[in-house]
């Protein structure tokens, strides 16, 4: 019932996309109240009514822009994380709002009650200005992951043959009483099978695939290098044989020549692998 909170939910390191879309959020929130003017405000009568409405805003662009910021730590994240974001977002709304509005506007005294009634006001704006904010996020970022893709696959298609203008190195995996000897150029890829690794490889010009008795951790202690790097959890992957990148709010996927199934990239690599597939066209 609850599988779609383990869906992975796009996140971003960018400072600017984060101040950009945390005012948007407040600033929706600025014209939820003078256009609507809910919970007795257009009874509410100043004459710096819209003035005094628009710390609100500034108080829900610092809730989201403060929650984002605070996400940035976490490597994994999905809707289940984007929702208990937003939560949280609502809950230190409702602390500031009032906090501002017995201080500047109502000058009530201080109690649970009157917080209560700040927290279900919050709830009643806060909700649907969330729901907007998060389904834009995503289409946002989304199409953020898909151009990133889309840019590195345009310059593997057409430069290939990365690997044979490296300096050949050898390889070397033991495994029990398995000694192979592979050059950094032939490998392929790797994907482990619980105490089993299926090892992909060039042999006479032809994909060889081998199964060794060898953990993924101490197979890529034996070949791990510049190129040849984990990229998920059951993993290994020679980038020099990346052909084709797809993004999108799952992340990413890894294409290589001659391999009919594509290699995920977890999120906790992102940050390692997909640069190095990005510095190749600065």
């Amino acid at each position: 019932m609850f599988s779609f909170a383990t869906y992975s939910y796009p996140k971003t390191e960018s400072f600017k996309e984060i101040l950009v879309s945390s005012a948007a959020a407040g600033i929706l929130i600025y014209l939820f109240l003078i256009i609507f003017q809910p919970f007795g405000t257009d009874s509410f009568r100043h004459q710096y009514k819209y003035l005094l409405l628009f710390p609100y805003s500034l108080i829900f662009g610092i809730a989201f822009m403060t929650a984002d910021l605070a996400a940035i730590r976490f490597k994994d994240w999905n809707v289940g994380s984007e929702l208990l974001k937003a939560t949280g977002i609502l809950f230190l709304a409702s602390i500031l709002s009032y906090f501002y509005n017995i201080f500047f506007i109502s000058h009530v005294t201080i109690s649970f009650s009157n917080y209560l009634y700040m927290f279900l006001y919050c709830l009643a704006v806060g909700i649907p200005i969330s729901t907007i904010y998060i389904l834009f996020r995503y289409i946002y970022l989304k199409k953020i992951h898909e151009k990133k893709a889309e840019q590195v696959s345009v310059y593997l298609s057409g430069n290939p043959g990365t690997a044979d203008r490296k300096a050949t190195k050898t390889l070397f995996i033991s495994s029990n009483n398995i000694e192979l000897q592979i050059s950094e150029k032939h490998f392929v890829c790797a994907q482990s099978m619980e105490n089993y690794c299926s090892v992909y490889f060039y042999e006479n010009e032809k994909i060889t695939k081998t199964v060794l008795r060898i953990s993924l951790y101490h197979l890529l202690n034996q070949i791990q290098t510049d190129s040849v790097k984990k990229c998920h959890r059951s993993y290994i992957v020679n980038l020099d044989k990346v052909k084709k990148i797809q993004g999108n709010a799952q992340g990413y996927k890894l294409s290589l020549s001659e391999i009919d199934f594509e290699i995920p990239v977890s999120r906790s690599f992102i940050s390692s692998i997909i640069p190095q597939l990005r510095s190749s066209i600065s």
